[in-house]
């Protein structure tokens, strides 16, 4: 074949050479338009992705937050709870206590009537080792009588019910009558002192 069987670009005519220079730049601006449209879905999906991840993060954190506040407030129940028991041990002879105290009270009024004949010294000795077993008995759970007769008034252990004037200044605010005993059971009032304070 001959040189003019294959023309070059400069024989071509001027409407030929413009159509093969617009398809080079159409191939051009398609592999250029096809590299756009495939680094756009990645960048969606990365984009996607990095929203999952920080929603996934907050979750995590929410999900941490929950756990501890949890956790705390088991510890808080336990000690409560712990707490609740060791009281419920401490002072589980308190109410019994309290029952009692009227018994004991009965039991000193019967003491301070007059024994005039045999029968009833008896009766009494009697009255007086009943009472002695019961006041040994609170003693030995822990529940004490409150010492007032003669004390400094004290309002979270005694009761004023009456006032008398004071015979001197020594005697100003102190218990110079007790009506009826107090008891206290470990470190609680079971019944406070009520008693005649000198004013």
């Amino acid at each position: 074949m001959g040189k003019e069987e294959f023309p070059s670009e400069k024989d071509l005519p001027q409407e030929d050479q413009e159509k093969q220079a617009k398809a080079a730049e159409a191939d051009k601006a398609g592999v250029k338009d096809d590299k756009e449209e495939a680094a756009k879905p990645a960048d969606v999906e990365l984009d996607q992705l990095k929203a999952e991840v920080a929603a996934l993060t907050q979750k995590n954190k929410d999900l941490e937050d929950k756990y501890l506040r949890s956790q705390a407030e088991i510890q808080n129940a336990q000690r409560r709870y712990s707490k609740e028991r060791a009281n419920l041990v401490k002072y589980e002879s308190q109410r019994l206590g309290k029952d009692i105290l009227s018994s004991v009270d009965n039991l000193e009024r019967a003491l301070q009537v007059k024994a005039d004949d045999e029968a009833s010294r008896q009766l009494k000795k009697g009255i007086e080792m009943t009472l002695e077993g019961l006041v040994r008995a609170l003693k030995d759970n822990g529940i004490e009588e409150i010492k007032a007769d003669g004390e400094k008034f004290d309002p979270t252990l005694h009761q004023a019910v009456q006032s008398v004037p004071a015979e001197n200044d020594e005697q100003k605010g102190h218990v110079v009558q007790v009506l009826q005993k107090g008891y206290v059971y470990k470190d609680r009032v079971l019944r406070p002192a009520m008693v005649v304070v000198a004013q």
